[in-house]
């Protein structure tokens, strides 16, 4: 493989070398593995759709002569090779499941956009000095198997691999038999450590929002993920009959709740619309028309790029859920609490440098999901970028995306690639 000095001109080239084609042709494959009704896809988590996947990946990659490799989770890892061996990678990648009734772009594109990097490097004739691994992470969607995420946190250290063996799905399936079947799916594939040195990492994505669709612009450069604070919250009151309880004696839960989340509502309110608040889930007790609630239960879900004020809401939430209780009593748990993440700037300006040379208009912007990216940011220099999604709409069969937006997203995303193997900054830079 003839080297070329990473000037600018190379790195361009190699982003010219993204074949948009062949990359729509591979998502299209892709999404006829678990195609359901509508468009969409269900390919969770190591299932057998996700090993075909699998499968399908390490052919292509075959086809190039990359190496291929799996983890203890099955994360799957695809190396073209560096000018210095021992040098720690850099990683490109997402994920390669989907959610029950998902759409055909949702991490998988990730994954595919990484792997027409790896060859848009080939076919312009650049070898990096850092190795270039595309990564497809196991169980992103936490669809079949709780919690997301599995692959990347137990890569990153921020989650054991045996606390996650004993997740069950919805058919009483373990996630330790399913991950074992995955792994003898791939008998060749050489075996690599959990949390191996890794110089950075880029993911590719749809943006799952609106923005970048309504502001007219193909390229959205993340700046990082914002931080989220879950809490489940339980009200218990008293049941009695609803055509005969005075008013004034009633312990109703439902009522107490509904007066929780407007006050909620309160705390919540910001005229930015940068505060993100949702109800997403609601049950009640004994659910019957004409019994006064007994017992009430909802979710919140609070997300915020400023870790100020996501501390300072999110701290005020129990006081707040107290105080519109009445005469009900009520049980506060929070169940997930991450602070947002800040990518690496220099990451984030080589993708904007990326853009800016490739003349693609782009757009500034955190995510408001959760990314691997988000549990690798602590171990390397990371970043993402965005291409739009029609309406915003995503993780449904109705999901969608232009294949001219997807092919510019796998350019930015090959020019950073790029500049970052050759040179990579340091995790302390930031």
């Amino acid at each position: 493989m003839p080297h070329h000095s990473l000037a600018p001109d190379p790195a361009l080239n190699a982003a010219r070398a993204v074949d948009g084609e062949r990359l729509w042709q591979r998502l299209m494959e892709m999404a006829s593995i678990g195609a359901i009704p509508g468009g969409g896809v269900c390919r969770q988590a190591l299932s057998p759709e996700d090993i075909v996947a699998r499968e399908r990946l390490i052919g292509w990659a075959g086809q190039r002569g990359y190496r291929v490799a799996v983890d203890s989770i099955a994360n799957l890892f695809i190396r073209r090779p560096g000018m210095i061996p021992t040098a720690p990678p850099v990683l490109v990648g997402r994920h390669m499941d989907s959610q029950p009734r998902g759409g055909r772009f949702d991490g998988i594109y990730g994954v595919l956009a990484g792997l027409a990097a790896l060859e848009a490097l080939d076919a312009a004739g650049i070898q990096t000095r850092h190795p270039v691994e595309l990564v497809a992470w196991t169980n992103e969607e936490g669809g079949r198997f709780a919690p997301g995420a599995m692959g990347s946190m137990v890569f990153a250290g921020q989650r054991r691999l045996d606390d996650c063996l004993d997740a069950v799905d919805s058919a009483g399936v373990k996630f330790a038999d399913a991950l074992r079947e995955t792994l003898n799916a791939t008998p060749d594939a050489e075996c690599r450590p959990l949390g191996f040195p890794v110089a950075g990492y880029l993911e590719a994505h749809i943006e799952q929002g609106p923005r970048l669709e309504a502001e007219g612009k193909p390229i959205g450069i993340v700046t990082g993920i914002q931080g989220a604070r879950w809490f489940d919250v339980m009200v218990q009151g008293e049941t009695g009959h609803a055509g005969t309880t005075p008013r004034a004696l009633r312990r109703d839960a439902l009522q107490a709740a509904l007066d929780m989340i407007q006050a909620l509502k309160g705390l919540m309110y910001d005229p930015s619309d940068t505060v993100r608040f949702t109800v997403g889930r609601f049950t009640v007790s004994p659910n019957s028309p004409n019994a006064i609630p007994e017992r009430a239960r909802f979710s919140v879900d609070f997300r915020h790029p400023d870790g100020r004020l996501l501390a300072e809401k999110g701290d005020a939430v129990a006081q707040v859920v107290r105080g519109a209780a009445g005469a009900c009593e009520v049980n506060i748990t929070e169940t997930f609490h991450h602070d947002p993440c800040v990518f690496h700037p220099a990451v984030v300006a080589a993708l904007g440098a990326a853009s800016n040379r490739l003349q693609l208009p782009s757009l500034r912007l955190p995510s408001g999901a959760f990314h691997d990216a988000l549990f690798l940011n602590d171990r390397c220099p990371t970043g993402m970028v965005f291409v739009p999604c029609e309406k915003g709409i995503s993780h449904d069969v109705r999901e969608n995306a232009e294949p001219g937006d997807l092919e510019a997203g796998a350019r930015v995303l090959t020019a950073a690639l790029a500049s970052l193997a050759e040179q990579p900054p340091t995790i302390e830079e930031r």
